[in-house]
């Protein structure tokens, strides 16, 4: 067991932070020796197999190329929920629990019906059912192998949302019922800031769930910000992740709306992330 963590720490540290490989190690081996991080240390003179040995060192090759650990062992951790991620769909993030962290601290109905716009891997909308079991949640997004992967990721933690395929930019086709929480995550990361984003984003996650033309970057918060001007009851919220350098435009927009209560909230890392608003 040593030799293979020695192993792993030799390999990747031309690619990778200590603290990153770190992380790494312990996911590897939970996923391919089903060992939890007291167990590695509990176990550390254990002899790997020979398929074990093989198998770890096709993960420290697939992470040599940069692709994402979570894509490689097809698992996420997002909020204490376990989900099913593969390519084609965005890997959740440490800021996005925040959201949901806030959403969960608001005061909403108890019987409160919530919809995740562009929901991905369903990680907003399952992590709230999970948060607040009394509430209705409903998910949508364009995708419908996204959504076929969202419905999964809700049958494996045993949670109940409704997804619906839609297209957010084409709301009035559809029929909605009204809504007291909508959130959304959508892309928001404008062309010209590719050149800041690591190697591992770029070329294995989905460009159609982070990247917006410069020339319009708030192309989808406008059009949901139009679609909760309508469905949501009088006195209800507005959840927003945000591009961080795009702050005084998103609370401009929702102001022009007629929202109320405009509130900007920073991250762990100090950057305007979150934004919440009432109608």
């Amino acid at each position: 067991m040593q030799k293979t963590i020695q192993y792993i720490r030799a390999e990747l540290a031309p690619y990778y932070p200590e603290t990153e490989i770190s992380g790494f190690i312990q996911m590897i081996m939970n996923s391919v020796l089903r060992m939890s991080y007291t167990q590695m240390i509990l176990e550390k003179d254990r002899v790997l197999e020979t398929t074990e040995s093989d198998g770890i060192n096709v993960i420290v090759e697939r992470l040599k190329r940069h692709e994402p650990i979570q894509y490689i062992l097809g698992v996420a951790e997002f909020y204490g929920l376990q989900l099913d991620v593969k390519p084609g769909v965005l890997i959740p993030r440490p800021e996005t629990e925040e959201l949901v962290e806030w959403i969960s601290k608001t005061e909403i109905p108890e019987q409160a019906r919530i919809l995740d716009v562009g929901t991905g891997s369903g990680c907003i909308a399952l992590a709230l059912k999970n948060e607040l079991p009394t509430v209705e949640i409903m998910a949508v997004d364009v995708s419908e192998n996204v959504l076929t992967l969202a419905t999964g990721n809700a049958i494996r933690n045993e949670l109940e949302v409704t997804f619906k395929q839609a297209d957010i930019l084409n709301w009035p086709q559809y029929s909605w019922p009204q809504f007291d929480v909508i959130v959304s995550n959508p892309p928001y990361v404008m062309e010209r800031e590719k050149k800041q984003m690591e190697a591992n984003v770029l070329e294995y996650e989905p460009e159609l769930a982070l990247f917006v033309s410069d020339t319009d970057p708030l192309i989808f918060y406008r059009a949901i910000a139009k679609f909760a001007s309508k469905q949501l009851n009088e006195g209800g919220f507005l959840f927003f992740e945000i591009n961080e350098n795009l702050g005084d435009e998103m609370v401009g927009l929702v102001n022009q709306l007629g929202f109320k209560s405009i509130e900007l909230r920073r991250d762990l890392n100090n950057k305007n992330r979150m934004l919440r608003c009432q109608k």
